[in-house]
Order: structure tokens, then C-alpha cells, then sequence
């Protein structure tokens, strides 16, 4: 995964990103606008850590919130069909989980949910439980993972 390439090739083709972010607070967004020349393709990132912050920003349905719990892949599209919606963008991304310590058996640490939502497209849903790796071991693996998820769309 090389954001260079991500946003060469997102600009190109006129694309725009939106991230909607729980367990990384915006670690995905910073790594699109690392590089020279992101403002043409990095729209808007959310930081939306507690379920208001879900609901209120994203539109994520406090029914599901309530039924499935933030970790999980209803919510996830919620986060990214919202993300998509509200900034207009091409494409938004959305990443929920648990970056630990902690976890639960039906929720283990190291488990994150991902969406990408995209224009006129079904949206892209996947759950990937990286394990135990630390706080910021699980935040950065999730990063990079979302950076190819845009990037195989591009």
C-alpha cells in the first residue's frame, strides 16, 4: 500500500475520499494527507469513537447500535453509506473495532469490521480479526488495510 500512489491514481480519475473512523481516530486520514497533493482527492475524515458521535455524524441507527453492538458490520456500512452521503465524495471508507486491551469471546481484541462505500457500487464489507497484536499494533494494521481496500477500488 503506497498513498502516493493512492491519491496519483485517485486524482486522476477525478475521485474523492471520505473516511469515517472509530478504533484509528483519524490514522487513515492522515496517512491519505501525508502526501503533496491530497487536497485534491481527501475530502473529509470523521472521528466518530463513541455512538453519539456514530449517530450524530454518520446517521448510524441507534437500533443497530443497540442490536449488533458499534463492532460489527452492519455498522460499519452504516458508517461508510453515512460518510459517502453526507460529504459526496467518490468513495468513503469506514473502519469499527476493537484495538484492545480487552475484548470479550464474541468480540475479541484485534477484531475490526471495514466498509467501503462507493458511488452508484454495492458497498464492500469485511470483518478481519487481527488478533492480539497490542493497541497500536491492531490501529495500524487496520490503517493499512483500509489503504488497500481504496486502493484495489482505484
Amino acid at each position: 500500500m503506497d498513498t502516493t500512489d493512492i491519491i496519483r491514481k485517485a486524482s486522476a480519475k477525478g475521485h474523492t475520499i471520505a473516511t469515517a473512523e472509530s478504533c484509528t481516530a483519524g490514522m487513515i486520514a492522515a496517512a491519505l494527507t501525508d502526501v503533496p497533493g491530497s487536497s485534491a482527492v481527501m475530502d473529509r475524515g470523521y472521528v466518530t469513537y463513541s455512538n453519539q458521535a456514530k449517530m450524530d455524524m454518520l446517521g448510524v441507527s441507534a437500533a443497530t447500535l443497540e442490536a449488533v453492538g458499534a463492532v460489527s458490520e452492519e455498522v460499519a456500512v452504516e458508517m461508510a453509506e453515512g460518510a459517502l452521503s453526507r460529504a459526496g465524495t467518490s468513495f468513503a471508507v469506514a473502519v469499527t473495532g476493537i484495538a484492545g486491551p480487552g475484548g470479550s469471546e464474541h468480540k475479541p481484541e484485534g477484531r475490526v469490521c471495514f466498509a467501503l462505500a462507493g458511488r452508484g457500487r454495492e458497498t464492500h464489507v469485511e470483518t478481519i480479526d487481527f488478533g492480539p497484536l497490542g493497541r497500536d499494533g491492531v490501529r495500524r494494521a487496520t490503517r493499512d488495510h483500509a489503504l488497500n481496500l481504496i486502493a484495489q477500488t482505484l
